[in-house]
């Protein structure tokens, strides 16, 4: 059956067939486009009038191909293609002025505008930095859950875990990438709680039919951060003589959540399972804090205090 697609739609089809399949047939290019061999070569025709170099392959095992000096039409993506595209610079370090980050720009420009909008907020909110752990997401997954958040639609979502997927109700509040690794911040209705899930590990997505309004003062960014500090082992109170803002400047919104006490006071709560290394990373408070949580944390910190005190020695 015939495609019901314009003339000129079925001759850029031919052009991107004979781009993806070099050696292509006249009598397979009717059998994609639904025409008859002599209609496929008018289309051949056609594109070279229009001095595209479409080059003819002799031998039992010939047909067309792209030869050189060609100038390459708009470029069509399919919405997978394109977020497949986005998702990979996301991951890599660029600066503002990296030819790539105009490249994006581009690619989102030519997405669907629900997947563009969506995709562009992702790359707002998104933080670099290396993580040799981190894996890249399903991009038809990953590009469900960005048009189901742009959308405010809840879903129902397999996700993985210990070798079992489990069904969880969910309103997909944003999608962030965070050193590499790609987050579903989201409200569980199985959980009743506020959740940040793995992409990679969401192996299904299925749209319901109610929809939801997301926290009208939400940062997707700060809340995964703040979420990542917390749950692990070892819970952490840190009461540090300083201002909020002033303890902001010194503590990331990875390392805990900050509470301000009073107008000179700030209550640090987080969790942690290294201990040694949290040690380390209070040191870059520039004033006196004490630790009250964490026996762990505590010894921790002694024996960093001695190692440097051990290492500048009296003179």
């Amino acid at each position: 059956m015939a495609y019901d697609v314009s003339p000129t739609a079925r001759t850029l089809m031919v052009l991107e067939l004979i781009q993806n399949s070099p050696g292509i047939t006249a009598e397979q290019l009717g059998d994609k486009l639904g025409v008859s061999e002599r209609a496929a070569r008018r289309y051949v025709a056609i594109l070279r009038e229009a001095d595209i170099p479409i080059e003819s392959m002799r031998g039992p095992y010939g047909g067309y191909r792209v030869g050189r000096g060609l100038r390459l039409p708009p470029l069509m993506f399919s919405p997978t293609e394109a977020l497949g595209l986005v998702m990979a610079v996301l991951e890599g370090p660029r600066g503002a002025a990296d030819p790539v980050e105009t490249a994006l720009g581009k690619i989102i420009r030519v997405l669907p505008e629900p997947v563009a909008r969506s995709t562009d907020a992702i790359r707002r909110v998104s933080a670099r930095g290396p993580d040799p752990g981190a894996r890249t997401p399903d991009p038809e997954i990953t590009a469900a859950l960005v048009t189901h958040s742009t959308d405010c639609r809840r879903i129902t979502i397999q996700y993985q875990r210990h070798q079992n997927a489990w069904p969880m109700d969910v309103d997909p509040w944003a999608v962030v990438v965070r050193r590499g690794r790609w987050y579903l911040l989201c409200w569980s209705h199985t959980k009743d709680a506020q959740r940040v899930l793995r992409v990679d590990k969401i192996t299904q997505v299925e749209p319901q039919a109610g929809l939801f309004t997301p926290p009208a003062d939400l940062d997707p960014l700060a809340a995964v951060e703040e979420h990542l500090a917390m749950g692990w082992r070892y819970p952490i109170e840190v009461e540090i003589d300083a201002s909020r803002e002033d303890a902001a400047c010194w503590i990331p919104r990875s390392m805990g959540r900050l509470e301000p006490i009073d107008d000179t006071h700030t209550r640090l709560l987080a969790s942690t399972d290294e201990p040694d290394w949290y040690a380390t990373q209070l040191l870059a408070i520039r004033a006196p804090y004490r630790i009250l949580a964490a026996p762990e944390l505590q010894s921790a910190a002694r024996t960093l205090a001695h190692r440097l005190l051990s290492a500048t020695p009296d003179t």
